[in-house]
């Protein structure tokens, strides 16, 4: 182990600490939130709609119901499918909670799936050994912004009679083979999450070209009553009823405006962490202790995150001590994720174990995530790459 190491007291890389994801937000986008903030709607009004138009015509998609988070739109997906307690619904072991929690909130019971570990999505092989009688959907998560093997799912979804939803929180503006994220499942749902591609602070999306789910979701969203407000105004109406059993999952029309905003920069965003992966990648290429995910070729990635998985046999040390090292240099790294069937809830409440998953359990100890994000200067993609390389360097089994 090397003294220079600012772990072990030596100096760091930088001397504030970069995180692995942030929000990019500028006077534009201010001055529309002031904007809306002056108008007569902060919610329920014009703009939500004006937002929910722009992002499905950005996906290529009939309708998109914007809603308070990514869990809630999961959430609204799910329920608009309406779940019966006997039902099952196959999700990948490598995800964010939210992802198996939206089957458990209506009722019905998550069955986690191995991955390829290679990618980390979803292994279509092992999702059609886990189809049975009881299976109702898939979700498909596209793990740091590439596309799951959709063609594949498809045929598996339509052959089975199961409906097919695309947790795309990661992938805003990726695409399989020709068509963009937010087209390829029945339902495909997006996180407005700081973090994310693009931000209304917290925030979600759904996205279909079916006008019945879009409607269930749009109720679910307001209590499952059939009105907003808005809507009673424009009528000079005070009568509305509740036809379902729905939540509170409004977004307003500032974060809508924000969001809006923040859509027409997209692309520019998209250029650039493209960039830093491809800087990123061709750094590491001789680090033989450190390893990218595979990209596929008939897919186009959006790098919400960059993850690579260390080789646990070339280094005299394990990820935590490796992640405290990079940590220490100034750069934030981080791990996505545990394995959620190996979470306190699901092995207590659905008996699920370690063994289940097992490319997904041996990818969660070898793998971390690298700051990427559009405001990144090259000062911090090239502070990156030194921190990586010192701290392999000095770990590295020669």
């Amino acid at each position: 182990m090397s003294p220079d190491l600012a772990l072990q007291g030596g100096s760091p890389v930088r001397s504030k600490l970069l995180p692995y994801g942030r929000q990019q937000i500028d006077e534009e986008e201010v001055a529309s939130v002031i904007k809306v903030l002056r108008s007569e709607y902060l919610t329920t009004g014009p703009m939500i709609e004006a937002f929910e138009q722009a992002f499905a015509n950005y996906v290529g998609a009939e309708f998109a119901v914007a809603v308070s988070s990514g869990t809630a739109a999961l959430h609204a997906a799910v329920h608009s499918l309406d779940m019966q307690p006997s039902e099952e619904v196959i999700v990948p072991a490598m995800t964010f909670a939210s992802t198996s929690n939206c089957v458990v909130f209506e009722g019905a019971t998550p069955v986690f799936s191995d991955v390829d570990p290679t990618t980390l999505l979803i292994d279509p092989n092992k999702v059609e050994e886990l189809i049975n009688p009881r299976t109702r959907a898939i979700i498909a998560v596209d793990y740091a912004g590439q596309p799951c093997d959709y063609g594949v799912l498809t045929s598996l979804a339509e052959k089975n009679g199961l409906t097919l939803i695309a947790d795309a929180c990661h992938s805003l503006g990726a695409r399989y083979e020709s068509r963009k994220v937010g087209s390829l499942a029945e339902l495909n749902t997006f996180s407005l999450h700081p973090v994310k591609h693009i931000t209304t602070g917290e925030g979600g999306l759904v996205t279909t070209n079916n006008s019945e789910l879009a409607s269930k979701m749009r109720r679910f969203r307001n209590h499952g009553i059939d009105q907003d407000h808005r809507q009673r105004s424009e009528t000079g109406s005070w009568f509305y009823e509740m036809i379902d059993l729905g939540y509170n999952y409004r977004l307003t029309d500032f974060q809508s405006a924000l969001g809006l905003t923040q859509l027409g920069k997209l692309e520019k965003g998209l250029k650039i962490r493209r960039r830093i992966a491809r800087e990123y990648d061709a750094a590491f290429a001789d680090l033989t202790s450190i390893e990218p995910l595979l990209t596929h070729t008939n897919r186009t990635h959006s790098y919400h995150l960059y993850v690579v998985r260390l080789d646990p046999a070339q280094l005299a040390c394990d990820r935590s001590e490796i992640f405290a090292a990079l940590r220490a240099e100034g750069i934030g790294v981080n791990v996505h994720y545990i394995p959620v069937h190996l979470h306190p809830y699901y092995r207590t409440n659905f008996s699920t174990s370690a063994g289940l998953c097992p490319a997904a359990e041996e990818a969660y100890q070898r793998i971390i995530s690298l700051p990427i994000f559009p405001s990144m200067s090259d000062t911090d993609v090239n502070d990156v790459i030194a921190a990586v390389k010192k701290v392999i360097g000095a770990y590295q089994i020669q």
